[in-house]
Order: C-alpha cells, then sequence, then structure tokens
C-alpha cells in the first residue's frame, strides 16, 4: 500500500495562522502564573503579559516582513544575499542548533511532567523515549501534512483550555484580584521580560515563509496567530490568580495545572480534571516539538542540500535525546528554558531585525 502523498509542498496563510499558536503554546504558560506572581503583585502580571504579548507581535512583523521579501528562498538563500555565504553558513548552523535544542527541552519536559502527575515509576528516560518516537514518526512525514496536524489539534487544544476556563469562573475570589498596579516599575519589567521569554517560537516563521504559496500573507497571518495564545496566557493567568490568588501560585511549580486540580465537574460525574487538562497540554507539547525538530532539519537541510531529510533525522533524533536528559533535576530543566529564552531572543529578535535593516538599507530583494 502506498502512502498518501500531497499535490505539492505549499501552504497557505491558514497554516501559517495555526503553526505560530502551536508552537507558543508549551511549557511555559503552565509555569508562567508563579513567576509572574514573583515579580508582579495581586493580578497585576496581566499587564505584563499584554506588553509583552504586543512586543511578540511586533517582532512576528518583523520576521515575516523578512522572510517575505524572499519569496520561495530558504533563510540560508538569502541571508548569503545579505551578509555572504560564509556568515549566512553560521547563523544557519546557529539555528539549526537552537530549535533542536529546544525539541530537546519540550521532549525532557513532557517526560518530567508524565513522571510526576502520571507516570510516577516509569523512568523519566523511557518516557523521553516513546515521545520523541512519536515526533520522530511525526517529522519524517511530509511536512505539509504537519501543518495539517496542527489545524486538527488547535481547536481541540484552545476548547478544552475555553472548558477548563468556564468552570473555574464560579472559584473565582474577587479579594485576589485587588488592589490593582501595586506593582513597581521593576516589577512590570521583570514579568514583561519573563513573559517575552515564554512567547518565543515564532523565529520558525523564517524557515517555513519559503514554503508558502503568497509569502505577501504571512505578515497578517503570523501576527493573527501570535494574537491567539497572548488572549489565552492572559485568560489562564487571570484564572489562576482569581482561584489560587497570587501568594499561593508564587508557591507552586505549575500553577496551570494545580488549577485544573481543583475544577469540579457539575454533577459530580468525573472527579479527575487535570487528566484531561494534562493529555490536552502533551498534545500541545508535541506540536510544538514537532515543529522545533522540523525547523531544525529544514536549517540543516538548506546547508546539506544532497543529504536525505530522512537521514538528518536520524542522526539528529539520537541527540536530542540525549540532550534532553542532560538536565539532572527540575532546577537544572528550568536554568537549561532560562537559556534557551535568552537565546531565542538572539534568533527571534535581533538577527531577523538586523537582517531586514541591511536588506532595506541595501535594497536587496528576492528576485536580486
Amino acid at each position: 500500500m502506498k502512502s498518501f502523498e500531497y499535490a505539492d509542498e505549499e501552504i497557505g496563510q491558514n497554516e501559517i495562522g495555526y503553526v505560530i499558536p502551536s508552537v507558543v503554546i508549551g511549557a511555559g504558560i503552565l509555569s508562567l502564573p508563579r513567576v509572574l506572581s514573583e515579580d508582579t503583585v495581586n493580578a497585576d502580571g496581566w499587564l505584563a503579559i499584554l506588553v509583552g504579548g504586543i512586543i511578540a507581535v511586533f517582532f512576528t512583523w518583523v520576521v515575516t516582513k523578512l522572510a517575505s521579501r524572499f519569496p520561495k528562498k530558504s533563510f540560508f538563500d538569502y541571508c548569503s544575499l545579505l551578509i555572504s555565504k560564509p556568515l549566512a553558513f553560521i547563523l544557519t548552523a546557529y539555528m539549526a542548533m537552537y530549535f533542536m535544542l529546544f525539541a530537546s527541552y519540550e521532549i525532557r519536559f513532557v517526560a518530567t511532567l508524565s513522571q510526576q502527575y502520571l507516570f510516577a515509576s516509569t523512568p523519566k528516560e523511557v518516557l523521553a523515549f516513546v515521545f520523541l518516537l512519536v515526533v520522530t514518526y511525526a517529522v519524517a512525514g511530509s511536512r505539509v501534512a504537519l501543518f495539517r496536524l496542527h489545524q486538527l489539534f488547535l481547536p481541540i487544544i484552545i476548547g478544552i483550555l475555553f472548558i477548563v476556563l468556564l468552570m473555574a469562573v464560579p472559584l473565582i475570589d474577587m479579594n485576589h484580584f485587588f488592589p490593582l498596579f501595586k506593582t513597581s516599575g521593576t516589577g512590570y519589567l521583570k514579568g514583561t521580560k519573563s513573559t517575552l521569554l515564554s512567547f518565543m517560537g515564532w523565529g520558525a516563521l523564517l524557515f517555513y515563509t519559503s514554503l508558502m504559496n503568497k509569502p505577501k500573507k504571512a505578515t497578517k497571518a503570523g501576527m493573527i496567530g501570535m494574537c491567539v495564545p497572548i488572549i489565552l496566557y492572559i485568560l489562564l493567568y487571570v484564572a489562576a490568580i482569581g482561584v489560587l490568588s497570587n501568594v499561593v501560585a508564587a508557591n507552586l511549580t505549575y500553577p496551570t495545572n494545580e488549577l485544573a486540580k481543583v475544577i469540579e465537574v457539575p454533577g459530580g460525574f468525573f472527579e479527575r480534571m487535570e487528566i484531561v487538562f494534562f493529555t490536552i497540554w502533551v498534545m500541545a507539547l508535541f506540536t510544538s516539538s514537532i515543529v522545533f525538530f522540523d525547523v531544525s532539519v529544514v536549517a540543516l537541510n538548506s546547508l546539506f542540500k544532497k543529504v536525505k531529510k530522512i537521514t538528518l533525522i536520524l542522526v539528529l533524533a539520537p541527540v536530542i535525546f540525549l540532550v534532553g536528559m542532560m538536565p539532572q533535576d527540575r532546577l537544572h530543566l528550568s536554568k537549561f528554558s532560562e537559556i534557551l529564552g535568552y537565546g531565542g531572543i538572539t534568533v527571534s529578535i535581533v538577527i531577523p531585525t538586523i537582517l531586514l535593516i541591511v536588506a532595506k538599507m541595501r535594497g536587496v530583494k528576492g528576485h536580486e
């Protein structure tokens, strides 16, 4: 039996609009209410999420403006036009390594979370290996099929999240929100930085825009797509603070998951809502993992054009697993996440901004 093959390997604006929230909604939101509670007072963290979100939308615009300026060209190709081939090679290799490390982190995070909430006696190495096998199988298939997967999973993820939010409303204590705007300027700055780091991921569009049949529409689709996680993050944060309070959230490892624990389904016929929430979150981590893994393959494939995609996948998969197993405990994993966040600033903000400025100053476009 032959596998199904898509007529072409092109994508439209809808696929780009779906892939952004699929990448951004990941591990960060589970701990974000705690991080914001440490820096802000009461429910003031919503403002930090909003400001961080606006910055993320702006740099999504920068990334898509740069990539759509060079239709059908890979990141390595248009970097070579702008800053010379050797520098383009170094930047593309750096990007490939960054996204590979991000995939390692996501896979290790799934293993840690699964061990904590579901499989306490199963070694994290086994959990990570099984999850990586599924991710590798997805990445080995058609790239267009990955985008269809985002379109299938994202509505389910968002739908379940809204159900969780609706059931949390009766448990909200309004006293947990007030008084507002008591946070210092430094607290807001720290909260905005933490939020911005958790939104990292839009840099994937540097590689995916070349697959679009109408690249000019990438900007609008990317910016709309980025607004989805911003709204979700604000709602989940407000619900977590409203139910748990700022003080409690600051002392929980994953306040968002604890929020799902305290929710009760009316009628009492389903007692453990956190299992549904956890299952949905594994789906979210799966979609973001396949993007990070796939982008690292795309980046390396643009450098080594004669090497087959499946060969790169088989080389990267063991590396991703080994790197993911390196953090010894949750503290090291948190440090790993922080390093990735700062690496994301160079990948998603600094490099695209410099390249766009160079492209505009030199007037370089895709046909040149």
